[in-house]
């Protein structure tokens, strides 16, 4: 009898237990969220995570409010949301750059692979090859002709070490079997001045903000790094269109994850409430402008996305000959 008693007694806490844990979860949200965002205001992650939020706080109910936190590559951002409490109130805006921090830093005050949950790919966006409007060189063949016909002449610019563009040179410049110079610049807009002004050949940029000075004439976009073209870009071709190059694709792309101990159910609900928002054809459009095509994944998918991005920018890194920060 005594033993009989005990177990309703242990089955009746694993009851409570479970109904807390339930009840818990289906009051998520209980109070406003946040996207820690790794990029400062105005950029087109910033403008993305924005759209998102403001359509993610009508499906929940709550407010999403965007943090900003810039700067070391990522490495602040990320290390706020992994400190935060894990029920789902907090969440980063992944993107490369969590992948490449990963082989780019010696230390870090968290595991990319191992401190976040994944909940969604929310957008891919795409990288071009860009030359000046007056350049001799009218295609990527052309353009590959030439740099194979005067070795160590070429100049890339792209932004700083490290970040996607400049890996995405890299990794161009090695699978081309190219004797180039990948040259580095603090931003885009001094890319695009290195380029008008004849100090670099070509550039490796994210076509959304550059797309006014394709519009306007001053560049020309000669080829996508990813896997489709654009409507707007009439004579672009994939680089992966190229001999040698067929396995040849990169795009850059954000995210949402959480801190690693979120209850399943909430992330769950993260995603289909994600899934909602990049379905709804405003928002596939706005993101349009941006150059952002909205994409939605399950977690799983997101969880292999991020693996395989680390494994393969890692291996550009080393080399490249990129010293570890």
């Amino acid at each position: 009898m005594k033993l009989l008693r005990s177990w309703c007694f242990i089955l009746m806490a694993i009851g409570g237990t479970l109904h807390g844990q339930v009840m818990a979860q289906a009051a998520f949200p209980s109070k406003s969220l946040r996207i820690v965002v790794p990029f400062g205001a105005g950029g087109v992650a910033d403008l993305t995570a924005r759209v998102v939020a403001q359509k993610l706080s009508e499906g929940l109910g709550q407010a999403v409010v965007i943090e900003n936190k810039p700067g070391a590559g990522g490495i602040v951002a990320a290390e706020t949301v992994a400190k935060a409490d894990p029920d789902g109130h907090t969440l980063l805006l992944m993107s490369n750059g969590t992948a490449v921090s990963a082989g780019l830093f010696k230390n870090l005050p968290f595991d990319p692979r191992k401190d976040f949950a994944p909940v969604s790919l929310i957008g891919q966006f795409d990288m071009a090859i860009l030359v000046p409007e007056a350049s001799p060189h009218k295609t990527l063949a052309n353009l590959l002709a030439w740099a194979r016909a005067h070795p160590g002449q070429l100049n890339l610019g792209t932004i700083n070490i490290g970040s996607t563009q400049n890996l995405a040179a890299e990794l161009f410049r090695s699978q081309a079997q190219l004797d180039a110079q990948v040259v580095p610049y603090n931003g885009t807009p001094a890319v695009i001045n290195a380029l008008r002004g004849g100090q670099v050949d070509a550039a490796v940029e994210i076509l959304g903000p550059v797309k006014t000075q394709i519009q306007a004439k001053a560049l020309r976009a000669l080829a996508v790094m990813g896997d489709t073209l654009h409507a707007d870009l009439p004579g672009t071709v994939l680089v992966s269109s190229q001999p040698g190059l067929s396995n040849f694709q990169v795009s850059s792309w954000n995210a949402l994850a959480v801190p690693v101990k979120t209850p399943a159910a909430v992330v769950a609900r993260l995603n289909l409430e994600v899934q909602k928002v990049l379905n709804q054809a405003e928002v596939k459009k706005r993101l349009a402008e941006w150059g952002v095509h909205a994409k939605h994944s399950s977690p799983e998918q997101l969880g292999r996305l991020l693996e395989t991005e680390i494994s393969r920018w890692d291996d550009v890194i080393q080399k490249a000959g990129i010293p570890k920060q």
